[in-house]
């Protein structure tokens, strides 16, 4: 138990820091409530009252979106193949290239119907 004493120790006083934060912004900061400042932000579009079931979006959202798990998972996966490279030998290679020009083939998708560029 001695060995997790720091980390416990650590972990508590950061927890302690994060609440005495929240809990003194909400006290002494400044309520100046507007009408902007209530409205829902939308990444600089402005917002738009939609129907009930909900509206349209532009498929930039989901190429974004896409692109971003992609990228993600692609290093979750690269850490540890990079770790254990020697053990893995030429099989963990061509694994790895095989993983690598998949994630290609959606980059290259997004970038075809135009995720990365924005206007």
């Amino acid at each position: 138990m001695n060995a997790y004493a720091p980390i416990l120790v650590l972990a508590g006083l950061g927890a302690a820091f994060a609440i005495f934060s929240v809990v003194m912004a909400s006290i002494i900061g400044p309520k100046r409530y507007n009408r902007a400042k209530l409205e829902a932000y939308e990444c600089g579009i402005e917002p738009t009252p939609q129907a009930a079931g909900g509206g349209r979006f532009p498929i930039k959202y989901y190429l974004t979106a896409m692109l971003f798990i992609v990228f993600d998972i692609e290093i979750v996966f690269l850490y540890p193949w990079a770790v254990s490279f020697d053990a893995l030998g030429i099989f963990g290679l061509v694994e790895m290239l095989l993983f690598v020009l998949t994630v290609f083939v959606a980059y290259a998708y997004v970038w075809r119907r135009g995720g990365l560029e924005w206007d």
